[in-house]
Parts: C-alpha cells; structure tokens; sequence
C-alpha cells in the first residue's frame, strides 16, 4: 500500500563491494548523466558553490557540478564507488572524494552551498538525523536537492528503487519539519526518465 511504504524503503540494502560493486558502478557511469543535469540546474551551480554530493557513486554528478565551476565532496559509504570516481576523475578537478554516509557528512558546519542526493535517499539509514546533518553542513540559504525516479505503488524489484508521489511528498514534509524554507515537490520528465524533485532552502 502506498501510504505504507517508508521513504527510505531501501535501507537494507547490503551496499555495493567486489565484482558486483565494480559493474554497479559502471552502469551507475552510463545512466546518471540525465539526473545529474538536471540537479545540477535546479541548483543553479555556479562557480561560488560548495556542493556535497551524498551517495556520490562514481562520480557522474560531482562531474557536471565540478565542470560548472563548483567545488565539490562527493560522499559515498562504498570505496569502491569511490575508486571509481577517482580513476574516470581528471586530476585537476576540483572534487574531494570521501567515504561517509548521509547521517554523517565529512564536512565544516555550514560549509556547503549545496547538498544533493541523487535517487541514494531510498537508500538512507535515518532519513530524520541525514536531512538534519545536510542542514548543518548548509550555510544559510543553502539548498538541498533530493532526486528520486518515479515509482508506481506496486513496484518490486528494481522498479521499486525510487518514490512514489506519497514518498516524496513526506520527504518534502519532513524537510519543513526540520527547518527548510521553499520547499518544492515536483515531478520532471514522462515514462521510464520520470522523476521526483524535492528542493528546499536551509533558513
């Protein structure tokens, strides 16, 4: 039943390590660029911005921020996520790879402009004390960007790795709750490239 079914439906996944973890990743490289962009937009990314990307995976979105003249920590509790990311990473971007989780970010309080989770949130241990901490890495007025793929009610398997629009209205709920202004649900695309957007703006 939808109004069952828990933000982050996905915590017990076993995360990403070995062989399986190493193809993951390589998918993860092909079919990310489109959410990437579009964070990356939403954001308006700049060369001003520090962005923490959570659940970085290889990098996809650390990239495009990265090129838009951002500084970037992407964060991912996978190392071999991350060394991924480095090997396809040019050295001169400016990116810092780190392990870590969304409840625990390897950065400065305030220090962040942006703070993006691309369809990893699913995936959250406490989504209460993760949208917390992005609120204390944000400077004020510092946004927070949670991309997620549609996902109907009755999806199983990997069809279910994503929100539905119940999923993502409670997250844009508990972003109220938890001190963020201007908060935004949408939803973006058509068909399988369909996605929910949740913004908001640390006050």
């Amino acid at each position: 039943m939808d109004a069952a079914r828990a933000i982050n439906h996905h915590a017990d996944h076993p995360g990403f390590a070995g062989a399986g973890g190493v193809l993951c990743g390589l998918v993860f490289l092909l079919v990310g660029r489109a959410k990437a962009r579009l964070a990356a937009d939403t954001a308006q990314i700049s060369a001003q911005d520090h962005v923490v990307d959570v659940g970085c995976g290889p990098g996809t979105a650390a990239r495009v921020a990265a090129r838009r003249g951002a500084r970037v920590t992407g964060v991912d509790p996978a190392p071999i996520m991350l060394r991924i990311a480095r090997l396809v990473t040019p050295r001169r971007a400016p990116i810092t790879w780190s392990e870590g989780t969304a409840e625990a970010l390897p950065v400065r309080d305030g220090s962040a402009t942006v703070v993006w989770a691309l369809a990893t949130v699913h995936h959250w241990q406490d989504v209460d004390k993760a949208v917390a901490e992005a609120r204390r890495a944000l400077g004020p007025s510092g946004r927070l960007i949670a991309i997620e793929p549609h996902s109907p009610a009755d999806a199983t398997g990997l069809a279910s790795h994503g929100w539905t629009q119940q999923q993502a209205e409670a997250f844009g709920a508990l972003c109220r709750d938890a001190g963020f202004g201007d908060v935004s649900v949408a939803g973006h695309g058509s068909g399988k490239g369909a996605v929910w957007v949740v913004s908001g703006t640390r006050l």
